[in-house]
């Protein structure tokens, strides 16, 4: 017998002993395949249901929670998770986030049953895929790849009467290509909420484009270049932006973010003018759930906030800091509006246009990076990152492509990057090779010129 995730919910709901519960069940379903040297080598499809509990015990000092995550389909598997959550905020101590409990109207499509989907959402994309295979093999190339497409419809329910759902598709592409010899290589990725929109041959053609451009390979030093990040670079260094941007570690001096004698740097200028980056869960393309989901509690989440409406934040405008991630309780701290994390990233920059190829045609000598790889964080206090180049560094000469160079470690800081660039190109949704994969997938992005970006060291990494 199947147990719908709504069954599920209110059966958590009246299984705990705490004062308050809150209960949020993600069914998920995922289709994939997986290729190399030019063959298909693996699919699957894989269904899985989550289930958190999070438990609130009022005690005459306070509110203690606690939160327990795991698999579960059955009535029994829910209700020791409940069990659990319930024992440890009765052991825990005083949430220091404590507010009450959102509540709110039903939705309306609270009854309806998850989204699934199935390898049927490739029957365009597999097809050309195989093409694509016998395109690269007739050029002399192999290429590797990985796509996935998931569908999570969650279920958020609680005491006080929240009733949520939120269906989610999610999918993104990895294609990476190399000479026969393996001497060359070259990567193409992006984001997707169907598959209608990608195509596996022009992938594949970008790909021997690149390799192409590295039969000349120059050695190149260390140093400052013009360089050009395209859309999916800049994405994986804003998303380290925006996970940067808690307001408590702002206000406590710990970031970028923070002003200097105490405070948040909210209402300063911080980039050039002229730049807009902002969260919106109707952004088209890039929609997301419109209310908010925190399985436990930190910097920039609350369990108190689960259900909040979310709507467009700008978190910089017009170069100007608006907003940082705020929680009920750290908006209390702060004296700011709550503005909770929404899951997608849209970088916009006034008056630019055009595309990474004008950006090249616009540069006497410089350099292309298809993607960063391997992002860490040196400096909280200026948001310094250092990470190395991957799969591709052309130089530009004369507005035209003239080889592959050499990788590089880089140290940049995004925040520092967002008042150095010269020119941008016209925003597009893009996907952080980085982030994408498993945590954030959902951006729209520029492409960037910066004219002194600093590549630190030269590395052997192909």
């Amino acid at each position: 017998m199947t147990t719908t995730p709504q069954a599920l919910v209110e059966h958590a709901l009246v299984t705990s002993t705490a004062d308050d519960c809150i209960v949020i069940v993600s069914d998920s379903t995922s289709a994939n395949l997986r290729w190399a040297n030019n063959t298909l080598t693996t699919n699957g499809v894989m269904h899985r249901i989550s289930v958190t509990a999070i438990s609130f015990i009022k005690a005459a000092d306070g509110i203690r929670t606690g939160s327990v995550t795991g698999s579960a389909s059955s009535a029994a598997q829910v209700a020791a998770l409940v069990e659990a959550a319930d024992a440890a905020a009765r052991a825990g101590s005083p949430a220091e986030d404590a507010a009450e409990l959102v509540t709110r109207d039903p939705a309306p499509d609270w009854d309806q049953p998850p989204v699934p989907t199935d390898i049927h959402v490739y029957d365009a994309f597999a097809p050309a895929l195989g093409e694509a295979f016998g395109r690269a093999a007739n050029g002399k190339r192999v290429l590797y790849g990985f796509v996935n497409h998931e569908v999570t419809t969650t279920f958020l329910g609680s005491s006080t009467g929240l009733r949520l759902r939120h269906e989610q598709p999610t999918g993104h592409y990895g294609c990476t290509g190399k000479t026969a010899d393996l001497s060359r290589s070259a990567w193409v990725g992006g984001a997707t909420r169907d598959f209608t929109d990608v195509d596996a041959l022009s992938v594949e053609e970008t790909l021997a484009r690149r390799l192409g451009w590295g039969a000349r390979q120059v050695d190149l030093p260390a140093g400052r270049y013009d360089t050009i990040l395209p859309p999916t670079a800049v994405a994986d260094l804003m998303v380290d932006a925006y996970w940067s941007a808690g307001a408590r570690t702002a206000h406590e001096g710990q970031s970028v973010y923070s002003r200097r004698g105490g405070g948040t740097r909210i209402g300063d200028l911080i980039t050039r003018e002229g730049v807009n980056l902002f969260s919106d869960p109707a952004h088209e393309g890039l929609a997301c759930a419109p209310f908010a989901m925190a399985a436990t509690s930190d910097n920039t989440d609350s369990v108190f906030d689960n259900g909040l409406p979310l709507g467009r934040t700008d978190w910089i405008r017009d170069g100007r800091l608006t907003s940082l991630l705020q929680t009920r309780h750290t908006a209390e701290m702060t004296g700011q509006p709550v503005t909770p994390m929404i899951d997608n990233l849209v970088l916009t920059i006034d008056d630019a246009s055009g595309t990474v190829d004008d950006l090249v045609a616009g540069t006497e000598r410089g350099l292309l990076v298809t993607c960063l790889w391997y992002t860490r964080e040196v400096d909280a206090q200026t948001l310094l990152l250092t990470g190395l180049t991957r799969d591709g560094v052309y130089l530009v000469e004369n507005g035209e492509i003239t080889g592959a160079v050499n990788n590089f470690r880089w140290n940049e800081s995004p925040i520092d990057l967002l008042r150095r660039f010269s020119h941008a190109s016209s925003t597009e949704p893009s996907f952080s090779r980085e982030w994408g994969d498993d945590y954030f997938s959902r951006t729209a992005t520029p492409g960037l010129r910066i004219p002194d970006f600093n590549m630190s060291s030269v590395s052997q990494a192909l």
